[in-house]
């Protein structure tokens, strides 16, 4: 069931018993101060009391709490797994566990039990994590507003009339609302962080191709890329750690700030026909970079009408290549927005799919000789728009969906199309109390300098101390 009511209340973070960050709780744990036990506890009594969120598609309370007395006897010992131990997470209910179902958010996958495990998860679970259950997701991740045709809609944690974002809407929601402090969601358009931007939170899209996307359903084997959804930069950071084991520690250096960076602003296309409201927010974020000490300048980018045009006729012919078998014999089983798109998909022609693909090394390589030779960070909004609310998107197909799809994804689907990593994280809040959030972009394989500037951006403006309450939030 969808809320029908909303209102709007935050409390900070301090005043709470519990830790409302993911490193805070995992060093609350680690140090004693903390039981695993009790962690978990207090995230499975947290999503009954955001029950009508409608962020998770099934919890998995008695796993998690045996996990949990585990980790705690473990730490009695004085051994850790890593450091995620004991930390509640969540993931979307898109990442293979096996013998755990795994049904994206579809009817044709109802009871869809993997025989393999995701190796993301199962970094994360090595480390300490802690599974408590899967998130709501747009059907086969194809929707960027939260609605689904089988699930129902999730709510956005600020706002119940509001919209969370999509296709990860569960993760947006869940760390939002801060039932949990870190989830797993994928990105192809912006579905990583339209809802972490929506909900208030912090999202990387990583590099296309730096994290496994084996053992998790497939959307656009071109365009996908896992991301983690988190409470903090730095919590990304540490996800991120985990996530690539690659050795590399993601926290170290965050502390250095920004000073010395040059951070671009695209004096075109994302920049152009903003809210008044996002305008504001972003400008006051501008200033923030600048008091920081980085340099930020504005720069010229190359034109990106055509980009989220080279993405559809890459995506969605894949998507619908992935989907034909199903397409042709369950086709009533699909939500009318996700037939829609996969029949449109379909009807792309081979040449126009090599043509995009041909098209997308010439924008990605437009864009290294471009702004990022001058820069290390572009700077700009996530959403040219506040959050919108749910009955002002509720188109299910044809023009006016794929019109609404364009505009919210606007300013993240040009990025995904490339391939580069973006972070978001909130700038401010709008009148009505919904989360306005920037994106900083960066070429492959600069995680490390966006979230530094996530991180520095974070604490200089502490955005990320407000929390919504459920007990006014929601019916």
């Amino acid at each position: 069931m969808t809320p029908s009511h909303a209102s709007i209340d935050a409390t900070d973070v301090s005043e709470s018993a519990m830790p409302n960050d993911l490193i805070e709780i995992a060093e609350a744990i680690a140090s004693g101060r903390l039981t695993a036990e009790a962690a978990v506890t207090a995230a499975l009594e947290r999503e009954q009391a955001w029950g009508g969120l409608n962020a998770f598609v099934a919890l998995e309370a008695e796993a998690a709490l045996e996990q949990a007395r585990a980790c705690d006897r473990e730490r009695g010992q004085g051994r850790l797994r890593g450091s995620l131990h004991g930390v509640p997470m969540a993931h979307k209910d898109m990442f293979f566990r096996a013998g755990i179902p795994t049904e994206a958010g579809s009817l044709i996958w109802r009871g869809h039990v993997p025989r393999e495990t995701s190796p993301l998860v199962a970094r994360l679970e090595a480390a300490g994590a802690i599974t408590i259950g899967r998130l709501h997701m747009a059907e086969f991740a194809m929707g960027p507003t939260g609605h689904n045709a089988h699930l129902g809609r999730c709510a956005n944690p600020w706002n119940a009339e509001a919209i969370s974002g999509g296709s990860s809407s569960g993760s947006g929601a869940a760390v939002g609302a801060r039932i949990v402090t870190g989830a797993l969601g994928s990105d192809t358009g912006g579905s990583v962080r339209l809802p972490a931007a929506f909900c208030g939170v912090a999202g990387l899209k990583p590099t296309n191709g730096l994290l496994p996307d084996t053992a998790m359903m497939p959307l656009s084997h071109t365009l996908d890329t896992a991301g983690p959804l988190a409470t903090s930069s730095r919590s990304l950071a540490r996800l991120m750690t985990v996530l690539t084991a690659s050795g590399e520690d993601y926290e170290a250096g965050l502390d250095r700030g920004i000073a010395g960076l040059t951070i671009g602003v695209p004096t075109s296309y994302f920049t152009e026909d903003l809210h008044p409201e996002v305008a504001l927010a972003f400008a006051a974020a501008r200033q923030v970079f600048e008091q920081l000490g980085a340099r930020v300048i504005d720069v010229a980018i190359p034109d990106h009408s055509s980009y989220p045009g080279i993405a559809a006729r890459i995506w969605a012919p894949e998507a619908a290549a992935f989907h034909a078998r199903h397409l042709a014999e369950r086709s009533q089983d699909f939500g009318e927005q996700v037939r829609n798109r996969l029949e449109a998909g379909a009807a792309v022609t081979p040449r126009d799919y090599l043509a995009a693909l041909g098209a997308r090394k010439s924008a990605q390589s437009d864009m290294l000789a471009g702004p990022f030779a001058q820069v290390d960070l572009l700077l700009t909004p996530a959403a040219r728009m506040p959050v919108p609310l749910a009955d002002e998107v509720g188109a299910t197909g044809g023009a006016a969906m794929e019109a609404m799809v364009a505009e919210l994804s606007a300013l993240t689907r040009t990025i995904s199309m490339l391939g580069f990593p973006a972070l978001v994280t909130p700038m401010g809040f709008d009148a009505r109390g919904l989360p306005v959030a920037l994106q900083l972009i960066g070429q492959p394989h600069s995680e490390r300098s966006l979230l530094r500037g996530g991180f520095s951006f974070e604490k200089a403006t502490q955005w990320l101390s407000r929390v919504p309450s459920s007990s006014s939030s929601l019916p």
